[in-house]
């Protein structure tokens, strides 16, 4: 099986990395994720195809993922970024809140950051998130810089697994401890 950093899946997206990872973890009894869909309503249809050719959001989605782990609720939102700066404005508020919330019921919330430029996979635990959150709404930086995070974070490579956050998630449980 190929890894998430080789040449044959280089026209991935990180959604396909993360699906065929929580797939390989359902397997082995690990985790059951799940991609939460975007719930729309359609208003076109091409009936003799049977395709939605237009729609419209009903409302805005929380998060991309959201399971359990060995017991553990989970929930995470998957972002790419092509440069060294990540702006919070591809974070949403109702996004942050929700996380805030699942948190506050005793889950774990992150976000996955794939750095495409530099071929990185970064777990963004949801306490770091509300540090650069929280310096933009005092008025301070809108982003984060790729160096001010901690590189304790960075998913390890790993074979058979193309986004292995379990790892990470382990280390995040133990930093909370």
């Amino acid at each position: 099986m190929a890894t998430w950093n080789s040449r044959g899946l280089r026209g991935s997206t990180l959604e396909d990395m993360i699906n065929r990872t929580n797939d390989k973890y359902s397997d082995a009894g690990l985790a059951l994720i799940q991609k939460v869909p975007t719930p729309i309503t359609p208003i076109k249809m091409d009936r003799e195809h049977r395709q939605i050719t237009l729609a419209y959001f009903e409302q805005k989605s929380t998060v991309d993922y959201i399971g359990a782990v060995q017991g553990i609720p989970v929930c995470f939102d998957a972002k790419e970024c092509a440069v060294d700066t990540f702006a919070l404005q591809n974070i949403h508020e109702h996004q942050v809140t929700f996380m805030e919330k699942f948190e506050k019921q005793g889950g774990i919330a992150f976000f996955l950051i794939y750095y495409t430029h530099k071929d990185i996979l970064y777990y963004l635990p949801l306490q770091m998130l509300l540090f650069f959150w929280n310096r933009a709404k005092e008025g301070g930086r809108k982003s984060f810089r790729y160096e001010e995070l901690n590189p304790e974070y960075i998913l390890p490579r790993k074979h058979g697994i193309m986004v292995p956050y379990l790892d990470m998630l382990q280390k995040d449980l133990e930093d909370r401890a």
